[in-house]
C-alpha cells in the first residue's frame, strides 16, 4: 500500500530582472499578505535596496517597521522575533546578503509569518531555500525555516554588488555536482530517501552555470540573471526534496569544519567550491570527476586553492580529515578518511 505524502514549499511570486525593486509592493499584494511589515536589513544593503523598499511597502499598506542587523547571530534572531511581537508584525521581508535574509527566514518561521527574500547579491542560494545558517561559537547552525513566499531579486543591484560574492555563489551552485553524487551514494548504502526529480533539477542547475562560466562577468544584468535563476532552481530542488541534500554534500561538511578551524577566513560559497574539487576527486579518483569543476571555478575567478581561500594547508587537511563529524549525513567521507588520502586528493586537485 502507498502512503508516500510530503509538502513541497515553494515561492510563489519569483520576480527577477531590471527594475525588480519598483514591483515590491506589487509583489506583496499578489500573495495577499497584511499587516505591518518588518523590513530586517543592513547597513550597506539599507542604502542600496532597503530605502526603496520601505517606499514600496508604505505605498501599500501599513507603515513598515525596520530593524538593522549587523552580525548574524542568535541573538540577532531573538531581536528580531521580539520586535515582531512587539508591533505584531504581519509579515516579514528580509533585504540583503545571507546575514538579513537567514535572520528574517528564521524569526518568521518562528513567528508563523509570511516571509519575502530581497537579495542584494547572489552569493548562496540561501535567498530562496528552507534553511537558515547562523554561526554560534565554532560551528554554524544550519536550521529549518520555510522558503520565502515570494523573492524580488533586481539584478541592476546585484550586478554591482561586490564581485567575490557573485563568484562565491556561482560556487556554492557548482557544488551541487558532488552533493547531488554523495546523495546518491547516500541512497544506495544507506537507503536514505532519494528523488530523481530534485536530483536532476540541481544537476542542471550547476550545469547551467558551468556552461555560462566564460560569460559571467562583474557589472553585468545578464549574468546576474543567469546566477540568480539558478540560485532559485537550487533553491526549489531543496523544497522538491525536503531537504538540503541536492546542495549539500561532503563539500558543505568540508566547509563546516573550515568555519570552525578558521573562522572568518573566507567566504562560504569560496569554501565550498574548493571543498567540491576535493569531493569530486574523493568520489572519482583521478578521470575528469575534478576537473570541470576546478575549470568552471578558475573560469569565474573563484577560489581553487588553500592559498587563494587564505587558509593554511595543513587546517585544509585537518578539516577534510575531520568534516564527517559535523553531522549525521553520510557522504562519500564516510567515517572519516585517512591524513594520507586526503593529502593525496588535495596534492593531486592542486589545492594545497
Amino acid at each position: 500500500m502507498f502512503e508516500k505524502s510530503t509538502w513541497i514549499r515553494l515561492p510563489r511570486n519569483v520576480v527577477v530582472g531590471h527594475g525588480a525593486l519598483a514591483e515590491t509592493g506589487d509583489a506583496v499584494e499578489e500573495v495577499h499578505l497584511s499587516g505591518q511589515p518588518l523590513v530586517v536589513t543592513s547597513p550597506t544593503p539599507l542604502e542600496v535596496a532597503g530605502e526603496h523598499v520601505l517606499k514600496q511597502l508604505e505605498a501599500i499598506g501599513p507603515e513598515p517597521e525596520s530593524v538593522i542587523v549587523e552580525n548574524a547571530s542568535f541573538a540577532a534572531v531573538e531581536e528580531v522575533i521580539s520586535l515582531a511581537t512587539e508591533i505584531d508584525a504581519g509579515y516579514l521581508v528580509g533585504v540583503g546578503g545571507g546575514k538579513a535574509i537567514d535572520i528574517a527566514k528564521m524569526a518568521a518561521a518562528d513567528q508563523g509569518l509570511g516571509f519575502i527574500s530581497v537579495p542584494t547579491a547572489a552569493s548562496h542560494d540561501g535567498i530562496v531555500s528552507g534553511r537558515g545558517s547562523v554561526p554560534d561559537g565554532d560551528t554554524r547552525h544550519s536550521v529549518a525555516a520555510a522558503p520565502p513566499v515570494a523573492v524580488i531579486a533586481d539584478t541592476e543591484v546585484i550586478a554591482n554588488a561586490p564581485w567575490r560574492l557573485t563568484t562565491a555563489g556561482c560556487a556554492d551552485i557548482i557544488s551541487n555536482y558532488t552533493a547531488v553524487r554523495d546523495w546518491q551514494l547516500a541512497h544506495r548504502l544507506q537507503n536514505v530517501p532519494y528523488s530523481e526529480y530534485a536530483g536532476a533539477l540541481s544537476e542542471m542547475t550547476a550545469e547551467m552555470l558551468v556552461s555560462n562560466a566564460d560569460s559571467i562577468k562583474p557589472g553585468l544584468e545578464e549574468p546576474a540573471w543567469v546566477v540568480v535563476k539558478a540560485l532559485v532552481s537550487s533553491g526549489v530542488a531543496m523544497s522538491i526534496a525536503d531537504s538540503s541534500r541536492p546542495a549539500s554534500g561532503a563539500e558543505h561538511l568540508f566547509s563546516h569544519q573550515l568555519d570552525r578551524l578558521a573562522p572568518g577566513a573566507a567566504l562560504h560559497g569560496h569554501q565550498v567550491g574548493v571543498g567540491s574539487i576535493l569531493t569530486a576527486y574523493l568520489q572519482r579518483g583521478e578521470d575528469d570527476g575534478w576537473q570541470p569543476i576546478h575549470a568552471a571555478l578558475k573560469r569565474l575567478g573563484a577560489p581553487t586553492t588553500a592559498k587563494e581561500l587564505g587558509i593554511d594547508e595543513e587546517t585544509i587537511i585537518e578539516a577534510l580529515t575531520t568534516a564527517h563529524t559535523i553531522r549525521d549525513r553520510y557522504t562519500i567521507l564516510g567515517n572519516g578518511i585517512s591524513e594520507r588520502a586526503a593529502r593525496d586528493a588535495a596534492t593531486v586537485t592542486g589545492v594545497i
